[in-house]
């Protein structure tokens, strides 16, 4: 059974449709019990950093998330979801993140010619070795939205990356923790094959 966490940020219902497009059974829930039993967990999200951390504290989900993301069983961040699991974003300064892996998320800067929000499709960089990314050919497109990006700590992390008026990191994998900037549940049969991959760990 596959876990996911209801902290009342946007696109639970279209990650659960996408799961259930694969056969799966997916639990939308804030429960402890549930969550922790669950055979994998997903943090899903769209929304502002402080106000997603804010609302997670109002749940008693903190400890829940640090756990299952400790607990060796997959886990999957997405959008927002990635954000959280580092530690600040330069959206809500002073609102900490859960912490759970190294880096910093920090505003797109302006460039010419380059819209923020970043909404569409752009193309990844893949790591070799990339279980998220396994069969998945170099420079597919899957779909973002967001105005922060990641800039792991630690680059032997980083799954894929893409350029948008500066290089950000996409997606990272450390050990059963993953997690994608992107949003596989509407990036078409390439985001359902990177779901598939999640469910198969």
């Amino acid at each position: 059974m596959t876990a996911i966490i209801d902290y009342d940020a946007g696109n639970l219902r279209s990650v659960a449709k996408a799961l259930e497009a694969l056969g799966e059974e997916p639990v939308v829930t804030k429960d402890r019990e549930r969550i922790l039993g669950a055979d994998r967990v997903i943090l899903p999200g769209v929304g502002a950093f402080g106000d997603a951390m804010e609302k997670l504290c109002q749940y008693d989900l903190t400890e829940v998330v640090r756990e299952a993301a400790a607990s060796g069983k997959p886990f999957l961040g997405i959008c927002l979801g990635l954000q959280l699991l580092f530690e600040s974003s330069e959206e809500s300064p002073g609102a900490e993140g859960l912490g759970v892996l190294k880096g910093n998320i920090l505003r797109i800067p302006d460039s010419t010619g380059l819209k923020i929000p970043h909404m569409g499709w752009n193309s990844l960089e893949i790591s070799e070795g990339s279980r998220l990314f396994s069969g998945i050919p170099q420079g597919s497109f899957v779909y973002f939205v967001h105005s922060y990006y990641l800039k792991a700590e630690d680059a032997d992390i980083v799954a894929a990356a893409t350029e948008y008026g500066v290089r950000i990191h996409a997606a990272v994998e450390r050990g059963n923790v993953c997690a994608c900037q992107f949003h596989p549940e509407k990036s078409g049969d390439v985001g359902l094959k990177i779901l598939r991959n999640f469910l198969d760990m």
